[in-house]
């Protein structure tokens, strides 16, 4: 007869150690892949892992030595993806892309370890907790399956080929350029101006032109939001009006968020720098580093809101 692993208390501590494994792994060998941009390295790892914890910490269940040989097998094997991927199978998907007619290769190369990463982490949490893992933790494997849905677009149909998502770009950019001359009037900052996807800044530091696409711009970040969002809120026992509200907000913050990071973008090239490489260096974390603690701390909110709602509850109940 097969043995208990862990008891209910303590069996997210061993659902999480397993899923941060091949995380810890590429942070030890490939550390530099995590300052990359969004289409060019594994930042998103560490997010989804938060995403997990956050879920699940507290979940309780009974984790069988048949279940966790299962989930060793897994995690062995997402290992052995990464390791291969560090000792150049990377470069035979790169090579591949060409098959399939992929023109933008970083993407397709990428979209790979957020694929194995997604299925991976769907595996541990399906093993753990059965069909309820719908219930428990979706966000993180949804954030990174679709990582890797915007990723393959990206892939297939870069720059300005996929009209619908490039439509709002002109808009965003001129609200940035309304921004930006509204600051100008205050204090010298330098000018602005914008025709379709292109923006001019003629700045301190020099001038610099640049074609903004769709994943620049943000959109890729509000359909992110828009599924994470979503498989979170259905899966709390809130009313529905609640929901709906909360997503109404988050919206609102996320595009808000996109705004700033334009902004910045744009202050960067008028105030500190119009040097070509120095700009995408900026450029490759802005993104990441206002939208993921965003979409985060928001959840945590939420959280957070819902929780003291309900001891408030039970407090007047008693």
């Amino acid at each position: 007869m097969l043995g208990i692993v862990t008891n209910e208390k303590n069996s997210y501590i061993i659902i999480m150690i397993l899923i941060l494994t091949p995380v810890l792994y590429t942070l030890i060998v490939a550390g530099h892949t995590y300052e990359m941009s969004w289409n060019e390295g594994r930042g998103g790892f560490l997010f989804a892992a938060a995403f997990v914890m956050a879920e699940i910490v507290g979940i309780r269940t009974i984790i069988s030595k048949y279940r966790f040989y299962i989930m060793l097998v897994f995690t062995a094997l997402v290992l052995s993806y990464f390791v291969a991927v560090e000792n150049g199978y990377r470069d035979t998907i790169k090579g591949a892309a060409s098959i399939y007619n992929v023109r933008l290769v970083d993407s397709w190369a990428w979209l790979w370890d957020y694929v194995v990463m997604g299925i991976f982490t769907i595996s541990i949490l399906a093993t753990a907790y059965g069909r309820r893992w719908l219930r428990i933790a979706p966000a993180s494997p949804i954030y990174l399956l679709g990582s890797a849905i915007i990723l393959s677009l990206d892939a297939f149909f870069p720059y300005n080929t996929l009209g619908p998502l490039q439509f709002i770009v002109p808009f965003l950019l001129q609200f940035d350029a309304l921004i930006i001359n509204a600051i100008d009037s205050i204090t010298d900052v330098g000018s602005i101006y914008t025709k379709g996807n292109m923006i001019i800044l003629n700045g301190h530091k020099g001038s610099m032109a640049l074609q903004v696409f769709w994943p620049s711009a943000g959109v890729h970040s509000m359909i992110i939001y828009s599924l994470v969002m979503l498989a979170f809120l259905l899966k709390m026992d809130i009313p529905r009006r609640r929901k709906m509200l909360y997503f109404g907000i988050g919206v609102a913050g996320t595009v808000f968020v996109n705004t700033m990071r334009i902004l910045a973008l744009s202050l960067y090239v008028l105030l500190i720098s119009a040097d070509v490489n120095a700009f995408e260096s900026f450029h490759s974390v802005a993104g990441e580093i206002m939208f993921l603690p965003w979409l985060a701390g928001y959840l945590l909110l939420i959280i957070y809101l819902e929780r003291r709602s309900r001891m408030n509850k039970q407090d007047q109940i008693r």
